[in-house]
């Protein structure tokens, strides 16, 4: 009889731990259901926080650091010895004529024909004068591409005599026609000028640019791939070749004898001091290379005195990329 009593209270107890088991089970299913409920809420709101963590941080790498490293990587010697090189004669003998100029002077050249490039004093700010309008021009082509409507017989005429006779009336319609300084910005920003300000209020002299930025716009004119159609690259050129004898100076002085060269220039007294901003953009054969140079110069006492500087700065720095490539080459 005692041990039926005994197998009596074992299985009640038995029972009773079976039932408490089932409530603690119940309850942490309860619990666990509610926090299934909560916890994704809860994640819902801090994910886009993290997400959006994860995503901004490879754009500042990519727009920062890592740019820079690939633009160091293209600047040193072991990656293109001909650049290289080229910068380092072209700041040699940059350097002096500079200095004899107080600083007011920069030049950039692009060998086409090697793929050489070098500037000296490139990113230094400079007043354009009339070298703007082929910036102009280029504005009004890409404008024309992209709306599909072709430029008037009109802006056609306007055009030729803007960079042939570097006509300043033809210059300020055309900016006008060009939406002003804010569309020639814009198409600037489309052609990688982003160190170029354009003059406002039809003060289209006074826009202000540097040297690595108007070799950048010779880029655009002379070389593939363009954002200008060849025939748009073509009809800027062939003008550019045909600037009137009296305006065949600055960068021309570098040719070599015979060849063909294209051209603009841009000269422009200071509204202040009264000295002289001389600049010249073109295309040339050079020790039978084909380059592009840009020579920006300020501060100069006489317009004859800043087209004889620009002009020994463009032949000296031509010399001197050429001799450094022809010395890379060995």
């Amino acid at each position: 009889m005692r041990r039926y009593i005994v197998i009596a209270g074992l299985v009640a107890l038995t029972l009773f731990c079976a039932g408490w088991a089932g409530v603690t089970a119940t309850r942490n299913a309860a619990e666990t259901r509610l926090a299934r409920a909560t916890v994704p809420a809860t994640l819902r709101r801090a994910t886009p926080r993290r997400a959006t963590l994860r995503r901004a941080t490879p754009r500042r790498a990519t727009s920062g650091r890592a740019t820079s490293r690939k633009k160091a990587a293209r600047s040193t010697p072991a990656a293109d010895p001909l650049t290289a090189s080229a910068q380092q004669a072209l700041a040699a003998a940059a350097a002096p004529l500079a200095r004899s100029d107080d600083g007011q002077v920069a030049v950039a050249v692009d060998d086409l024909t090697t793929g050489a490039d070098a500037a000296y004093a490139g990113t230094q700010e400079f007043v354009t004068a009339s070298i703007v309008k082929v910036d102009i021009l280029s504005t009004l082509l890409y404008q024309a591409q992209q709306s599909g409507q072709p430029l008037t017989s009109e802006t056609w005429a306007l055009a030729t005599t803007m960079i042939e006779n570097s006509n300043d009336g033809a210059a300020s319609d055309l900016y006008d026609e060009a939406n002003g300084a804010s569309g020639i910005d814009a198409a600037n920003h489309v052609f990688g000028l982003a160190q170029t300000a354009v003059g406002t209020d039809g003060f289209w002299g006074l826009t202000t640019t540097t040297a690595d930025d108007q070799l950048r716009l010779l880029r655009l004119v002379f070389t593939r791939p363009s954002v200008l159609t060849a025939q748009s690259q073509d009809y800027v050129q062939n003008l550019m070749s045909q600037v009137e004898p009296d305006q065949q100076w600055g960068v021309p002085a570098a040719a070599d004898a015979g060849t063909q060269f294209m051209v603009k220039n841009g000269w422009l007294p200071s509204g202040t001091t009264g000295l002289w901003e001389i600049n010249s953009i073109g295309e040339v054969v050079h020790d039978r290379q084909r380059m592009l140079i840009a020579v920006l110069s300020a501060g100069n006492a006489t317009e004859d005195s800043g087209i004889s500087l620009v002009q020994t700065v463009a032949e000296t720095a031509a010399s001197a990329v050429a001799s450094a490539v022809a010395s890379a080459k060995g």
